[in-house]
């Protein structure tokens, strides 16, 4: 098992960014009529989500993020040691998203910086990596970028999928520091689910042409889109969740030598209310411990989880505090932490 346990290196602040312009899920499309939208919106719980408007991406609102929690922090730039930028909807395939961030952020040349591909586990998946790297001598600080704009690769007329995804990017500081006792992770992946939530084309494998760019019906129910929008199969998904996730976090317990009563919140991926709330009854977890923000920003991938900290949790994160994370989704890939976290500084939501 990919186990992980780390000491005296943990967050000390967060920051994040959404884009002004808001979609209301009741208004946002007259492709599928009044009675279907306000199902999906009863189900999956999500009234609103913010989409970057043309020209906006992912390291723009990364970047919003860290300028704000930098200046608050009172942090100097020439004392980032890495960056690490967490996306699937780069800037450019190249160079790396992380790279041109730390030019645009003032960041010394001498800091380490790579981008890490992955969905809705990413969060957990970089802060495992980050961890990893601060413990070595020479590292002190460390930014965790993480952006996302979802709203750029599903199409309108995929029920499945429109009235899903939003746009959002954080910024999370991450500090060597004797206070901080151990954290834990637990991550996962089997690849022979694939095809469960993809974009079939527009990379190597099967590269971008007339064919690909091409709108059609891709079922009986009249779902619209191209080979270069992404799809999900919803139900197999959620078998997914319910079957991985709680061993998953039962197993990090366990490695921990902890239960669910030690922590004081669990924040898991937004991935729409209906399987979260099944998945927070099945490991009955009280509620006013779950917070959620997936009603006003929607499924954000990745950046889901800290923009729920950021959103929900500012000023609750003072003191000493353990949560739970927990992210899943395309790969398909899933990661859990316990993070100890101590007098954890939340700058205010930014919207650009």
């Amino acid at each position: 098992m990919a186990l992980l346990n780390f000491k005296e290196v943990g967050i000390t602040g967060m920051a994040a960014a959404v884009p002004k312009n808001t979609i209301y899920n009741e208004h946002y499309t007259d492709h599928f009529g009044s009675e279907v939208v306000a199902e999906i919106v009863k189900k999956t719980g999500i009234k609103e989500r913010r989409f970057v408007p043309e020209g906006m991406t992912a390291s723009d609102l990364c970047y919003a993020a860290a300028e704000k929690l930098l200046e608050d922090k009172g942090v100097d730039k020439s004392e980032i040691d890495l960056v690490v930028f967490v996306s699937q909807t780069p800037d450019y395939r190249m160079p790396a998203t992380s790279v041109i961030l730390q030019n645009r952020l003032g960041l010394s040349k001498h800091a380490a910086a790579f981008d890490i591909n992955l969905g809705c586990s990413g969060f957990v998946y970089g802060l495992s990596v980050v961890y990893s790297l601060v413990m070595q001598p020479h590292i002190q600080k460390a930014l965790l970028l993480d952006g996302e704009t979802r709203s750029k690769i599903y199409h309108p007329k995929d029920r499945n999928t429109a009235f899903l995804f939003g746009d959002g990017g954080i910024a999370a500081l991450i500090e060597k520091d004797k206070k901080f006792l151990n954290s834990y992770f637990n991550l996962g992946s089997d690849g022979s689910r694939e095809s469960l939530i993809k974009i079939d084309a527009g990379g190597y494998r099967n590269p971008t042409s007339i064919e690909t760019l091409q709108e059609r019906v891709v079922d009986e129910h009249g779902n619209i889109r191209t080979a270069e929008h992404g799809y999900m199969n919803g139900a197999d998904v959620f078998n997914f969740v319910l079957r991985e996730i709680p061993e998953n976090i039962e197993n990090l317990y366990s490695f921990a030598k902890k239960d669910a009563s030690a922590m004081n919140y669990y924040v898991f991926h937004q991935a729409n209310r209906f399987m979260n709330d099944y998945l927070r009854k099945k490991l009955r977890l009280p509620k006013e411990k779950v917070p959620e923000s997936i009603s006003k920003f929607g499924n954000t991938s990745s950046v889901s989880i800290p923009l729920t900290i950021v959103d929900c949790l500012k000023d609750k994160l003072q003191g000493e505090n353990e949560i739970l994370l927990c992210g899943f989704g395309v790969g398909m890939s899933w990661a859990s932490a316990i993070l100890h976290l101590k007098d954890c500084f939340i700058s205010d939501l930014q919207e650009i």
